[in-house]
């Protein structure tokens, strides 16, 4: 959490272990930002990992988070702050971060893929996360007819797959095999999406895939099956940890000073 009072910048974040209880994840997202500002909240700006309703006010499937499926956040959220409230999935603030703020900023169409635990993403177009209905969830689209992309090169499912954290992984052989699908993804995303830009971050990502080589991969299927002109641009996200507060921020600015 962090918060603005210039509508351009944000403080120093206070970062904290989401509770896996609703109630108590409210009290605890109260208590932290009176501390941050001691109220007089003009607007919260949310990211929520799962499949947000189609009015954004609640979570529909949060995987790592069960007791929050169904519960009302925003208006649990609005009467407790006594101020509007925007929720978006994280990975869709993350990429309106990575779009406004980093390694996507300039460029009209930017797509953002998310490799950590799980697999995420999101498409911004001119400064804004494209218009949706349930939300991005590219780590969801079948790969093989059985599987899905996160199957092939998240953190949990690789862990579940070889019984070690992924760090510890050290076969080549694996990480070449999770390279290669994710390099299919991508492709596909390519397809749906047509970015002039794909922006790549978290931790599986940026520790354990060579872009080099997912270039490499991703140019050569691109060749197999005579897809597009050329493949859009790949670069490493720069915001870190940070990009969904910069999303945030971002969207505050569309949405309540704007």
């Amino acid at each position: 959490m962090a918060v603005s009072r210039d509508g351009e910048n944000f403080e120093k974040p206070v970062i904290f272990q989401t509770p896996a209880g609703f109630d108590e994840g409210i009290s605890l997202f109260k208590k932290v930002a009176l501390e941050l500002i001691g109220g007089g909240l003009t607007a919260i700006v949310g990211g929520l990992p799962g499949i947000l309703n189609k009015d954004k006010s609640s979570l529909l499937d949060a995987p790592n988070l069960k007791d929050w499926n169904g519960k009302p956040i925003k208006s649990e959220l609005e009467k407790e702050f006594g101020a509007p409230v925007y929720l978006e999935n994280d990975a869709a603030l993350a990429a309106l971060g990575e779009a406004v703020y980093g390694s996507g900023k300039g460029k009209r169409i930017v797509a953002y893929l998310t490799i950590s635990t799980g697999v995420g993403g999101a498409r911004a177009v001119n400064g804004k996360i494209n218009e949706n209905i349930f939300g991005f969830e590219p780590g969801r689209q079948l790969m093989d007819g059985i599987h899905d992309l996160e199957y092939f090169c998240s953190g949990n499912s690789l862990k579940k797959r070889y019984g070690k954290e992924p760090e510890e992984i050290s076969d080549p052989a694996v990480w070449e095999e999770a390279t290669l699908w994710l390099a299919r993804g991508i492709h596909n995303l390519t397809a749906f999406w047509s970015p002039d830009i794909i922006v790549l971050g978290g931790s599986v990502m940026l520790n354990r895939i060579f872009i080099d080589q997912l270039r490499f991969s991703l140019e050569e299927i691109n060749k197999e099956h005579n897809s597009f002109p050329d493949i859009p641009e790949l670069v490493l996200a720069s915001l870190g940890d940070k990009s969904g507060l910069y999303g945030g921020l971002a969207l505050a600015q569309s949405s309540v000073i704007s």
